[in-house]
């Protein structure tokens, strides 16, 4: 299976039901069907990918990684939701997983490094959203609360584009987001210093 082929530009422009009937075909093991979806997709997922991460390599990396997830996991996606938020939540788990292991390697490879500057408070906050205690607090809490506190959090995405994200309505995303506050507060045993409103 290769996918190292010129990505398509912009977002996609056929209907979800086109989506998920490819999806449905990459589950049965169809290469030609990954192909269009990644034709489709890949263009507008490596800008996004883009503006969260500079390295450029990281990148590619990780949009070849996620459709290579695409194609082990396809038949996981119910047709709950657009196949572009699904795709979208592969690929920003995976430039996660990306990021840790190269800070790791960083780590690794210059131990006697000066002192970094003090990180800015929104640096703070995602790094305890996905690293630290928040994060792993995070993953205590139910499934779709999570996802809704990573996208106006952790991806900054306003309620209307979470909405768009994960194919809920907008009124959804509100109350899972009060909702996931609650648990996760109660999950890390208090309030905890950490602004966890979205913007809407």
């Amino acid at each position: 299976m290769r996918l190292l082929r010129p990505s398509g530009a912009g977002p996609a422009g056929g209907d979800e039901d086109d989506d998920a009937a490819l999806l449905r075909a990459v589950a049965r093991g169809d290469s030609e069907a990954l192909g269009v979806l990644y034709d489709r997709h890949a263009g507008w997922l490596h800008a996004r990918l883009a503006r969260r991460c500079p390295d450029e390599e990281t990148v590619r990396e990780v949009l070849q990684d996620t459709f290579v997830t695409v194609w082990r996991s396809a038949g996981t996606h119910r047709g709950l939701g657009e196949a572009g938020g699904w795709l979208w939540v592969i690929a920003a788990r995976r430039l996660v997983d990306a990021q840790r292991v190269r800070a790791r390697a960083d780590r690794a490879a210059v131990p006697a490094e000066p002192p970094a500057p003090a990180p800015s408070a929104e640096e703070r906050v995602l790094a305890g959203l996905e690293y630290g205690e928040v994060g792993a607090a995070l993953d205590r809490i139910s499934p779709e609360l999570a996802e809704v506190l990573r996208a106006t959090v952790v991806d900054g995405l306003t309620t209307r584009e979470t909405a768009r994200l994960l194919g809920i309505p907008e009124g959804t995303v509100k109350t899972r987001a009060l909702r996931a506050r609650r648990e996760l507060r109660a999950a890390l045993g208090a309030g905890g210093p950490y602004p966890l409103g979205g913007t809407a």
